[in-house]
């Protein structure tokens, strides 16, 4: 069960050092080798041991951290391997040029294989008016809204699916593991600022990687420390898309 995790922790370089956290009211960024982002949890105890000790740590020491059921903490974990795995050096050496992609989330890119497609979303993201005229869509959440479905339907729903595209929150959760296993009849997606951007996670099931590639840290960061939500995506960052080489397209 912990072997998706274990390997993106293995992955953080053993030398690497925390040099700043911020725990926002929407995101949780870790700056290492880059900057890191988690969404902040909208549920469990907000807390994070050894607050005020966290610079100068070990970055994998830190990315353990997306181990715990404390949901602040592995989110706190989780920035720390994106701070690592989504430096921009690194993924240049994977060959993921960010700047040659156009800035779209999945859903736009992904818009003409939705079409017809018996497609779930897990996790209300925004603007999804347009998928659900595209394709049947289904949208599981935790926290229903209106026409969603609540997350344990997942067991039901998964198996008949053409796409699956799944929140990385699902990673700080620990649902991730077993959503995965529901839908290997279906096209995974991984999609979201918190998603690492590293084929690690292609063996697993994962198909295609939508994720925050972000170049300017200060603006972010100070957007995040001010409490900003969606400015992450407008204040030197972009999103992108890292596709399995057994993908589709």
């Amino acid at each position: 069960m912990w072997e998706i995790y274990d390997r993106l922790i293995e992955a953080v370089p053993p030398d690497s050092v925390v040099s700043r956290c911020v725990c926002g009211l929407h995101w949780f960024l870790v700056r290492s080798e880059g900057l890191g982002a988690a969404m902040t949890p909208r549920e469990g105890e907000a807390s994070v041991a050894g607050s005020g000790t966290l610079a100068g740590m070990k970055t994998r020491d830190l990315a353990a951290r997306v181990k715990s059921w404390n949901w602040h903490e592995a989110a706190l974990g989780l920035a720390a391997i994106n701070s690592a795995l989504n430096a921009p050096a690194v993924l240049e050496r994977i060959g993921l040029q960010a700047e040659q992609q156009p800035d779209q989330d999945v859903f736009t890119y992904l818009m003409d294989e939705f079409r017809g497609k018996k497609v779930t979303v897990i996790g209300h993201f925004r603007n999804l008016e347009k998928v659900a005229a595209a394709c049947d869509l289904t949208i599981l959440e935790r926290r229903p809204q209106n026409g969603d479905l609540p997350d344990p339907a997942c067991e039901w729903i998964l198996p008949q699916q053409d796409i699956v595209v799944m929140t990385a929150t699902t990673l700080i959760n620990k649902t991730l593991p077993r959503l995965l296993e529901l839908s290997r009849g279906a096209r995974v997606v991984l999609a979201g600022p918190s998603t690492p951007l590293t084929p690690l996670l292609f063996p697993f099931g994962i198909d295609v990687l939508g994720g925050l590639a972000i170049s300017q840290e200060d603006r972010i960061w100070q957007a995040v420390q001010e409490g900003g939500q969606h400015e992450i995506f407008n204040h030197g960052s972009r999103m992108t898309r890292l596709l399995s080489p057994n993908s589709a397209r």
